[in-house]
């Protein structure tokens, strides 16, 4: 067994010097580890050998984005000998990260009491569809399920069409693993005074209904009606297809917004768009009209005429287009990581910048390393290699 290289200097973001244990997972959990890891924080990938459902949706190895700046220990949990190991991984960090059902966590003996007793500083991360607790926490379930659960997915209707499910951003992501990040980041915070660590219990149904404040709002005083201006009734809030088959985003939403757009159009003498603009009525008509002229010119066109303008129209931009974007290329909003485009770490720091420190790593690739820097000896590190406790890269 060759010895690992000497490691990179420490990175300085925001959460320098903050350690993480996270067990593998999908989705979420794996997206509020890469948010540490962009932040600074060093995180340890726990993972079991021949990978999971995770590694083969998004490719496993260095293709998964969300694994960058991580860095990968292999530890089998069925060996016996592994629940001692995995319990001095947890003694020495300030945050675990778990994505299981309730219960599995304890079955394998890593439950929050145990680790609790061992490290009474730690932050305990759960990430789970349903929460620890209430009747649906044992049942399975992705993203639009938690969506439709929280009442977010009825909103996202065209009209009285059906409802639209998001790919993966409104539970997995945003109301689950950014929202247990920013739990975990709270739960540091409260530590650094109490001395005391606690479980953070994130449950994806909560943060999709979370991200969802501003609709309840609008439910609440009676402007989620079906004819709402934010919901793509509105022509003036929806997209439209140009003559190359291309889409535009059309949002001139305020009044003066709206009344340079007309005029833009050369609508603004046009009886049935001045002065018009909230007249539920003319609402069919006016995107008809709306739809007829975008579809006559290409998406360039009319990204041109309103480029110098506030009236909130703009390209709708693939994948592949929106890294090449001036906007993007400007703030470096994107990267290129070993060859895979992706977004940069955000939001921007003024000192403490976040960066990825390193590419996704392979399955156990710094398994050597991290016993190591733990304390073991490379004699007993080799001798955990020998027994199939420890796994190590290829």
């Amino acid at each position: 067994m060759d010895k690992p290289a000497e490691s990179q200097p420490a990175h300085q973001g925001p959460l320098a010097g903050v350690r993480v244990l996270e067990f593998s997972g999908i989705g979420p959990g794996p997206f509020c580890g890469m948010l540490l890891a962009d932040m600074g924080a060093e995180i340890t990938l726990l993972e079991r050998e021949g990978g999971t459902f995770a590694s083969q949706l998004f490719g496993g190895g260095r293709k998964t984005v969300a694994n960058r700046g991580k860095k990968s220990v292999c530890i089998n949990l069925k060996h016996p000998d592994s629940k001692g190991l995995v319990h001095r991984l947890i003694r020495e960090v300030d945050v675990l990260i778990e994505g299981y059902r309730p219960g599995v966590m304890e079955r394998l003996g890593f439950g929050p009491d145990e680790c609790l007793a061992l490290n009474p500083r730690l932050i305990y991360g759960r990430m789970t569809g349903w929460g620890q607790s209430g009747p649906l926490s044992q049942r399975a379930g992705h993203d639009a399920n938690y969506a439709a659960i929280s009442g977010v997915l009825d909103t996202g209707r065209r009209g009285k069409g059906a409802p639209w499910a998001p790919p993966t951003l409104v539970g997995d992501m945003g109301g689950g693993g950014l929202v247990l990040a920013w739990g975990i980041a709270c739960a540091l915070f409260e530590a650094k005074h109490s001395g005391k660590g606690q479980i953070v219990d994130a449950a994806m149904f909560e943060g999709a209904a979370l991200l969802a404040h501003g609709l309840f709002n609008l439910q609440a005083i009676g402007a989620w009606d079906g004819a709402c201006a934010l919901d793509s009734s509105a022509p003036f809030y929806d997209v439209y297809q140009c003559a190359d088959g291309l889409w535009l985003s059309v949002c001139p939403l305020e009044p003066q917004f709206y009344s340079s757009f007309i005029e833009r159009l050369g609508l603004a003498g046009d009886p049935d768009f001045a002065g018009k603009q909230y007249d539920t009525s003319l609402w069919p008509g006016m995107k008809q009209r709306l739809t007829e002229i975008f579809q006559s010119k290409s998406r360039a066109y009319w990204a041109g005429l309103f480029d110098d303008t506030d009236d909130c129209v703009w390209p709708v931009l693939t994948l592949c287009e929106a890294p090449q974007h001036p906007h993007s290329r400007a703030r470096q909003s994107f990267v290129d990581i070993g060859g895979i485009v992706q977004p940069a770490p955000a939001p921007k720091f003024s000192r403490t910048p976040g960066q990825i420190r390193n590419p996704p790593p392979l399955l156990g690739e710094h398994s050597v390393e991290q016993l190591l820097a733990l304390g073991l000896s490379f004699a007993e590190v080799e001798q955990f290699t020998a027994s199939g406790v420890l796994v190590t890269a290829n």
